[in-house]
């Protein structure tokens, strides 16, 4: 027969109430007794009833992500992330990939009890789902994207500063001719990103034309036509700022096509520091943005707002880091 709560007690030397409360997320126990009750439920194979815990709490332990193109490699390291984070405070994950109607099928799975909550990683100013999610008060969390005066909590890299590492960092080494390739303008990643870059640059004497400013889909295949139509147009350009490592990517390949050396005469620079970044074949110059830690604080803000649903929203922006590598010559950050 299965292991009972009751099996579980009787063999870590505790009572049924504390075995309850240790499979409770969020309900306070001492580590020392955790750990007694997680080792008994490991040795006797004890396997907790989510549809009883569901009837008892309330909810189902069960966190929604909705996520954009998994082409992008940020995006499995992000899931991959989550799913770690969710795991340890004992909450599973469903995945929507976000396509037409999926972030309203999240929000859906919300309104239906299938889902405790959601982590919405695509949203833009411009989502009508999320001004309806805020409008019902839906538990929710932005991570990686934010949305301007939106009440919800939201976390991301402080994209604005990260930006000025890399404008500080090229003007202290000559490399003052520099384009900016982006994304969807309606990302706050691009919005972010390039207005922190060009005021850096403003500030330090070397404002950024606009015609060095070019945004298409964030895709290899966008940000190689981007990359070749900037260069061509102006030949002179001795850096190349992309707003994250997969159109960086693709600004090696079309300056290697094109027979232009990086980092000799081009020096290219992305953002999020991707696990493929430090590749001896890419060897990107980046910022980093603690993709653990964003998965961590998305955790930590969601559950609390499932514990406190009238809590002032909370913004937090993790401290980014400029990573040189051989793209820009490894010369001193």
């Amino acid at each position: 027969m299965a292991a009972t709560s009751r099996d579980v007690a009787r063999e870590a030397g505790v009572s049924q109430a504390t075995v309850s409360r240790v499979l409770t997320a969020g309900t306070p126990v001492s580590e020392k007794t955790r750990a007694r009750v997680m080792d008994a439920m490991t040795r006797i194979g004890y396997v907790p009833n989510r549809a009883a815990r569901t009837m008892k709490t309330g909810r189902t332990g069960t966190i929604g992500v909705v996520v954009a193109d998994l082409g992008n490699p940020f995006y499995p390291q992000l899931l991959e992330a989550l799913s770690r984070s969710l795991d340890a405070s004992d909450h599973r994950m469903t995945v929507w990939i976000s396509d037409g109607g999926k972030n309203q099928a999240a929000l859906d799975a919300i309104r239906e009890g299938t889902v405790d909550g959601v982590i919405f990683t695509t949203v833009t100013e411009h989502s009508h789902e999320l001004a309806r999610a805020l409008e019902q008060r839906s538990p929710l969390v932005l991570v990686n994207r934010t949305v301007e005066g939106a009440d919800c909590d939201q976390v991301s890299s402080a994209n604005r500063q990260g930006a000025g590492l890399i404008a500080n960092y090229l003007v202290a080494h000559g490399r003052t001719r520099t384009a900016f390739i982006g994304g969807t303008p309606l990302a706050s990643t691009t919005a972010q990103r390039l207005g922190g870059f060009s005021d850096r640059l403003a500030r330090l004497g070397h404002p950024l034309p606009d015609e060095l400013v070019a945004h298409g889909a964030y895709t290899h295949e966008s940000g190689c036509r981007t990359a070749a139509r900037l260069l061509r147009l102006n030949p002179d350009i001795n850096a190349l700022v992309c707003s994250n490592d997969l159109l960086a990517f693709a600004a090696l390949d079309t300056a290697k096509a094109a027979g232009i050396r990086v980092p000799e005469d081009l020096w290219v620079i992305g953002y999020d520091d991707i696990q493929q970044a430090s590749w001896q074949s890419l060897n990107l110059t980046t910022v980093r943005q603690d993709v653990a830690q964003l998965a961590a604080e998305a955790t930590r803000l969601l559950l609390a707002r499932l514990d406190d649903p009238d809590r002032p929203a909370i913004r937090v922006e993790l401290e980014p880091t400029l990573v040189v590598r051989a793209s820009s010559a490894f010369a001193p950050a």
